[in-house]
């Protein structure tokens, strides 16, 4: 490996884009991922609409639009009478997609990086592990790494970007630590199989101790499965049948489709997380999206602040890493610029959590609050705020001008591409 401007640890979406973008200005750049490939199940896949612009703006659109997807347009919650209340309503937003993409994240990275490898300034090194930090008169200057096959090496960079996530060797060996926030659950994630029938919505389901969240994909029903923090050893003892149960009590209409679930093995624990660095950087190293601020999974916010961050990364430090060496104030104009907007729904989320979710695997409530719901039952519009706040955000970052392309000739325009989102 030669020298490069920017080095970035980790190819999920905010590694992808901001290594396409840094490409197209000009930079040299290497983005190195310790996986043979992206096939991870239940990583985030939610493509949120500010997201999906920026794709219109890079060229990418069509592209994405021909991935096979679920697009939800609305968050329910479920009432006693078999109707709904609309939590959140994306069809009410002003926007080119008023809807949420799910979308696998593998296709996503697949698209990207197709993207970035068009740029001659772009190398993906697949099944390559950053090991360490290389310091030099108290810098960072670069990486070590070993490769799948043992080999081990160095690679120098003006810059070196942690995209790696919230165990980013950046919190260990950058010397970066994160402010912990107290979380009530933990999430499982599995899958039940999806029938013609089923509602389109995305649907939380609540009893007293437990929750879940009904995600309609292409094929399939994921379904998260929350409870109180540190439960997963109870769970997994308990054994799978009495989590059969637990399941059926929980969503009887899918009572029929829980004995797709074989064993443990098909439950993924997830240890829930909120965190924020107090700095993002430290001399030559930047930490961006879950590295330096890990997000709860409540509204499938982590991508959609993942890669604002890295767009913002790009439009504020192509430039300085075109001339050279970024200086700490430029790095430190990054978390200034993302600061509002990932403090914003960090404190949403821990609302969400003090105020939804803890009452309701305590059981002493089940679901939102009655004055929320009877607020929304008669103000509908009042479901929009929610929609934006989660599908927007309070600071959306464009495509800079260095970056953005046109659709390639012939593509079909992402807004014609398939018929109007599903449920409505």
């Amino acid at each position: 490996m030669t020298d490069r401007n920017c080095v970035i640890v980790g190819g999920g979406p905010a590694g992808m884009v901001l290594g396409l973008l840094l490409a197209r200005a000009g930079v040299r750049v290497s983005v190195l991922e310790r996986h043979g490939d992206f096939l991870r199940d239940f990583r985030g896949d939610t493509v949120h609409p500010s997201t999906q612009r920026l794709l219109d703006e890079l060229g990418l659109g069509p592209a994405f639009t021909a991935l096979p997807q679920t697009r939800l347009d609305r968050v329910a919650w479920p009432t006693d009478d078999g109707g709904s209340v609309v939590l959140a309503d994306f069809g009410r937003l002003r926007v080119p997609h008023p809807y949420l993409a799910m979308v696998p994240q593998w296709d996503l990275l697949d698209l990207l990086a197709a993207a970035a490898r068009q740029e001659p300034n772009f190398t993906l090194r697949m099944r390559t592990e950053v090991t360490g930090l290389l310091r030099e008169s108290g810098r960072v200057c670069g990486v070590r790494y070993h490769t799948e096959d043992g080999i081990t090496g160095q690679l120098p960079a003006d810059l070196v970007v942690a995209c790696d996530g919230r165990r980013s060797i950046a919190h260990t060996d950058g010397g970066l630590r994160p402010r912990e926030f107290r979380v009530p659950m933990d999430a499982w994630w599995f899958r039940l199989p999806r029938s013609a029938g089923d509602d389109v919505a995305l649907t939380p389901r609540a009893a007293p101790g437990r929750a879940a969240v009904v995600i309609p994909r292409e094929g399939y029903l994921q379904v998260a499965y929350l409870a109180r923090k540190g439960t997963d050893p109870r769970l997994r003892a308990a054994g799978i049948e009495r989590f059969r149960r637990e399941l059926a009590e929980l969503m009887p209409d899918l009572a029929d489709r829980v004995g797709a679930l074989r064993s443990m093995d098909d439950v993924r624990h997830l240890d829930v997380r909120l965190n924020r660095l107090r700095r993002w950087h430290t001399a030559g190293l930047l930490c961006i999206g879950d590295a330096a601020h890990a997000m709860s999974p409540v509204g499938g916010v982590g991508i959609n602040l993942a890669v604002q961050d890295a767009v913002a990364a790009a439009a504020l430090l192509a430039g300085p890493l075109r001339r050279g060496r970024p200086t700490g104030s430029q790095l430190a104009a990054v978390r200034a610029r993302r600061l509002l907007p990932t403090v914003a729904v960090q404190v949403l989320q821990r609302v969400m959590h003090r105020g939804l979710i803890a009452p309701t695997l305590a059981g002493r409530r089940i679901g939102p609050p009655a004055p929320v719901l009877a607020a929304l039952r008669r103000l509908p519009w009042l479901s929009a705020v929610p929609a934006y706040l989660i599908g927007v955000g309070l600071r959306p970052e464009h495509a800079p001008p260095f970056a953005r392309r046109p659709a390639p000739p012939g593509s079909v325009p992402a807004r014609a591409a398939h018929d109007a989102p599903a449920g409505r």
